[in-house]
C-alpha cells in the first residue's frame, strides 16, 4: 500500500508546488505594493519558497525516471516528507515575520495566504499521511499560538479562528487519507479478483475442453453398442421366431429405442451446456423437415388415438436444418406425450422477414406461472414419480437452449385445459436451398439388391450390417479399414452398388476418405453414406460438406433400409438414362 501511496504524491506535487510558488510571488508583491515589505526579507523568503519547489520537482523527475521508485518507495516518502517539511517552515514563518511592519492587518494576508495553501494540499499531500502532517502542522502552528499570546485584541480573537480552521483542515486530512487508503486497499482486491478470475478462466477453459473432449468421445463410444444392438435386433426380426419370443424381440427394440433417446437427450444438453455445438446455416426447405418430424410421430400418435395433421409449408428459411429438426422433433414428441385426445397441427405461419414454427395441441395445458420453468431441464408437470415412460423432462430445455443458441424468438400460449402452442421464429432466406435434402424414409420405396460395401472398425457392427442387410437380400462385404475393403473385393468380379463407411476409421483414416479410395479402384462415383456416432463439429463439418448422405449412429433400421434403398434406385435410375 505504501508504494501507491507514494506514487500518488509524485503524481500532482508538481502542479501542486507550482502553485505554491506562484501564492508566495502574489504574497510577495501585494506587501510590496501596499509598502510594508522588508525587501531584503521577501527576497529571501521568496528564494526560499523558490528552493523547496524546485526540490520537490526534481525529486519527482528522479522518482518518474527510477527503476526503483516501487521497491524503495519508503527512500523516496522520507526525502519527499522532509522537504514538505521545510516548505511548511517557510510557509509557518512567513505568518509571524515577512509583514512585520504593518501591524495585524497586514499580517493577516500571509495568513489567508498560509491558510489556503494548507487547505489546497489536501488533495495531493494527504495520501501519505506524514507528509501531509510535515507540512500542515509547521505551517499553522506558529501564528496559532502567537495569536493565543498576542497583545492585540483582534488578533487574539483571530487566534481561536485559526485553531478551529486547523482543526477543520486537519480532519479533512486524515479523512482524505483514510478514503485513499479505503481506495488502494480496493484497488488491491480488485486486482486480486481480476487476477483470480483470470485464473478461473483459464481453468474454466481447461475444462470445458476436457469435457468438450469427454463428450466428443462419450458420444461415440456409447451410440456404438447402442447402434450394434438395433443391427441385431433388425437382424433377429427377420428370423422366424415363437410368439413369446417376438414380443421379447419387441420389448427389446422398444428399450433400445428408449435408451437412444435418453442418450441423444443427456448428450445434447451436455453439449449445449458446454457451448462445443456448432451452427452452420444455409438456407433450406422447412416443409421437408416438418414432413419427416410429423411421418416419424404419427404411429405413435395414432395409437393414442391423436390426429397428427401438418399443414405444407415451401418457405425456404436460413438457419441450421439440423439443429432446427432437433428442435421440432422435440416440440412433436412433446405435444404427442402430453395430448390424451384431439389432435396435434404442425405448421408454419410468414411474418415479414421470418416464419413461424408453429406446434398446436388440444393437449393439457400448462399454467401461467409454470410457462418459464418447464424449460428447465429435467421439471415436468404431473410426474413426479418420475415415471420413465413420459420422458426425461429434457425436451424443452433443449429447444430453448437450441433457440437460444440459432439466435431464434421462442413463444408459448397456452392455459390449463385448453392445450398450448410453442412457437419458434425463424428467419426466411432470400435465395434457394444450397443443396438437395436427400429424403431416406420415404415409404413405399421398392426394394432393391448389390453388393453393398461395410467400412467399420467395430466388430459387433460390421456383424450386425452383415445379418441386417443379408437378411434384406444384399450381398455383404464387411472391412475394418479401406485397405481390407479393397482385398476383399479384389476377389470378387461384381462392381458395389453401395458403400457404407463409418465416419471415423482406424489410424487416422476417415470414411471420406475410404469412398474416395473405393470409387478411385473402379473409377466411378459409387453411390455412398456416411454413418457417425461422431457429434465433433469440426469432424462433421466435413462429412456435410462431403455431399454422401449422413446418418448418425444408432440409425433407425427402417431409416437406414430408405436410405440404401433410395441411394441404390438412384444410380440405377441415372445409368438407365445415360443409357
Amino acid at each position: 500500500m505504501g508504494a501507491e501511496q507514494v506514487e500518488a504524491l509524485f503524481g500532482s506535487v508538481t502542479v501542486t508546488v507550482l502553485a505554491g510558488m506562484l501564492l508566495a510571488l502574489t504574497l510577495i508583491y501585494s506587501i510590496q505594493r501596499l509598502g510594508y515589505l522588508n525587501l531584503a526579507t521577501g527576497i529571501g523568503w521568496i528564494a526560499y519558497i523558490g528552493i523547496c519547489t524546485a526540490s520537490h520537482i526534481l525529486l519527482s523527475w528522479c522518482y518518474g525516471h527510477s527503476a526503483t521508485s516501487h521497491s524503495r518507495w519508503r527512500f523516496w516518502a522520507m526525502w519527499f516528507t522532509a522537504i514538505s517539511l521545510a516548505e511548511g517552515i517557510g510557509w509557518g514563518w512567513a505568518t509571524l515575520g515577512l509583514a512585520t511592519r504593518g501591524g495585524f492587518e497586514i499580517a493577516s494576508l500571509t495568513v489567508i495566504a498560509t491558510l489556503g495553501l494548507a487547505a489546497g494540499s489536501i488533495p495531493t499531500y494527504s495520501p501519505y499521511l506524514p507528509a501531509f502532517l510535515a507540512l500542515f502542522l509547521p505551517a499553522m502552528t506558529p501564528f496559532t499560538l502567537a495569536s493565543l499570546k498576542s497583545a492585540n485584541d483582534l488578533q487574539r480573537v483571530a487566534g481561536p479562528l485559526a485553531m478551529l480552521f486547523a482543526c477543520v483542515i486537519g480532519v479533512l486530512g486524515l479523512l482524505a487519507n483514510r478514503a485513499y487508503k479505503q481506495r488502494i486497499v480496493l484497488k488491491i482486491r480488485t486486482e486480486e479478483l481480476a487476477a483470480d478470475l483470470k485464473r478461473q478462466r483459464v481453468i474454466a477453459e481447461k475444462a470445458s475442453r476436457a469435457k468438450s473432449s469427454f463428450l466428443a468421445a462419450a458420444s461415440h463410444d456409447l451410440r456404438q453398442p447402442v447402434h450394434a444392438l438395433g443391427l441385431f435386433v433388425g437382424a433377429l426380426r427377420q428370423i422366424p421366431l415363437p410368439d413369446n419370443a417376438e414380443r421379447l424381440v419387441e420389448q427389446i427394440d422398444t428399450s433400445t429405442t428408449a435408451m437412444d433417446s435418453l442418450f441423444d437427450a443427456l448428450l445434447d444438453i451436455s453439449r449445449l451446456d458446454a457451448g462445443v455445438i456448432a451452427v452452420n446455416r444455409r438456407p433450406f426447405a422447412i416443409g421437408s423437415i416438418l414432413a419427416r418430424v410429423c411421418l416419424d410421430y404419427a404411429s405413435e400418435a395414432l395409437a393414442k388415438g391423436i390426429t397428427l395433421r401438418y399443414v405444407p409449408c415451401n418457405a425456404i428459411v436460413d438457419s441450421d436444418p439440423t439443429l432446427i429438426e432437433r428442435i421440432a422433433r422435440n416440440l412433436v414428441a412433446n405435444a404427442v406425450r402430453y395430448t390424451d385426445s384431439g389432435r396435434i397441427v404442425v405448421g408454419c405461419r410468414r411474418r415479414n422477414a421470418h416464419v413461424a414454427l408453429q406446434v398446436w395441441d388440444t393437449g393439457r395445458g400448462i399454467p401461467r406461472d409454470k410457462h418459464e420453468r418447464v424449460f428447465q431441464e429435467y421439471y415436468q408437470l404431473g410426474n413426479p414419480e418420475r415415471d420413465r415412460e413420459k420422458g426425461l423432462g429434457l425436451g424443452l430445455a433443449i429447444v430453448r437452449r437450441l433457440t437460444d443458441l440459432l439466435g431464434c424468438e421462442m413463444a408459448l400460449r397456452s392455459e390449463p385445459g385448453r392445450g398450448s402452442c410453442f412457437e419458434v421464429s425463424i428467419t426466411l432466406s432470400d435465395g434457394t436451398t444450397s443443396a438437395l435434402d436427400i429424403a431416406v424414409e420415404e415409404p413405399g420405396a421398392s426394394l432393391t439388391t448389390g453388393l453393398v460395401v461395410v467400412v467399420d472398425d467395430e466388430r459387433e457392427i460390421r456383424a450386425g450390417m452383415s445379418s441386417l442387410l443379408t437378411g434384406w437380400g444384399y450381398e455383404v462385404v464387411v472391412a475394418s479399414s479401406a485397405d481390407e475393403a479393397v482385398l476383399l473385393l479384389s476377389a470378387i468380379t461384381v462392381r458395389p452398388a453401395l458403400l457404407i463407411c463409418d465416419l471415423r476409421l482406424p489410424d487416422g483414416e476417415s470414411g471420406i476418405d475410404a469412398i474416395n479410395r473405393l470409387r478411385a479402384e473402379y473409377n466411378e462415383n459409387i453411390p455412398a453414406m456416411l454413418i457417425t456416432g461422431d457429434m465433433g463439429a469440426g469432424r462433421l463439418m466435413g462429412a456435410r460438406t462431403s455431399g454422401f448422405v449422413l446418418l448418425y449412429k444408432p440409425v433407425p433400421n427402417g431409416k437406414l433400409r430408405a436410405a440404401i434403398t433410395n441411394l441404390i434406385s438412384s444410380e440405377t435410375a441415372a445409368q438407365l438414362s445415360r443409357d
